[in-house]
């Protein structure tokens, strides 16, 4: 008996979602929740019932979101699809080898690449989907890509790292058209996104390593749309005179 006063009190009072509130402050955006593919019928506007029947699917919904914030078993790999790279210095070093865990595959060595630049100080960006328009993140990795085939085995890391996260103004259909259309400028592309987030930049290492960043707060991403920022060039490629970025994730 008390621990039904003890479960009609914390529906009542909303305890679960306060407590998501706390795990991460962004709910506080949501004005509604609904369960979308719930049975459960809610009672008529008006009636005695309708009040009690929205607490008790709120109750639900968070009790849920409270789990996935909270528990390492709901964590998982948000990134579903490569969007586009700032700039690719060969077609078989594109961003869609970023999504490959290995370093080396059958065919050779699996890694982005940036073009080459003379001024360290140029930023490249790496832009992704998530798997949902509406994902959790708390931490993101990146791993520096070591060039284990260049004498002295450098590593094209950068020297700091900045996240951001957002939405697309473009329609389905205009979406596929740019995916597929890889001329388009990175102006013309950082356009077609509006950021909602945009995190503190992280020192990187300069080591082979997979690097974890972890968010000040988790973030509603509200749009499904990842990109990653590095900054500062720190590895001259000798041949071709100019710093690179290389990566894996």
């Amino acid at each position: 008996m008390a621990m039904n006063a003890c479960w009609l009190l914390a529906i009542e009072n909303g305890f679960l979602k306060k407590l998501c509130l706390r795990l991460c402050p962004d709910v506080s955006i949501f004005s509604y929740a609904t369960e979308v593919s719930s049975s459960k019928k809610i009672a008529e506007v008006g009636s005695s019932n309708y009040e009690w029947e929205c607490q008790k699917k709120d109750h639900r919904i968070y009790s849920y979101f409270s789990y996935c914030l909270a528990s390492p078993a709901a964590k998982s790999d948000c990134i579903d699809e490569p969007i586009g790279a700032s700039s690719t210095d060969n077609p078989d070093e594109g961003i869609e080898n970023t999504l490959e865990p290995r370093d080396r595959v059958r065919t050779g060595p699996s890694y982005w690449s940036s073009k080459g630049e003379k001024d360290p100080g140029v930023p490249e960006t790496l832009t992704y989907r998530l798997r949902s328009k509406l994902c959790v993140i708390d931490e993101i990795r990146v791993q520096p890509f070591e060039a284990f085939f260049q004498h002295g085995y450098p590593i094209y890391s950068a020297k700091t790292v900045q996240f951001r996260m957002g939405y697309s103004k473009l329609s389905q259909e205009t979406r596929i058209d740019t995916m597929h259309n890889a001329a388009n400028s990175q102006k013309s592309a950082d356009d077609n996104y509006v950021w909602t987030y945009t995190s503190p930049q992280y020192q990187m290492d300069q080591e082979n390593v997979l690097q974890s960043f972890k968010l000040p707060r988790p973030v509603i991403c509200i749009g499904g749309i990842l990109q990653i920022e590095l900054l500062g060039r720190v590895q001259k490629q000798e041949m071709a005179g100019a710093y690179y970025f290389w990566c894996i994730f």
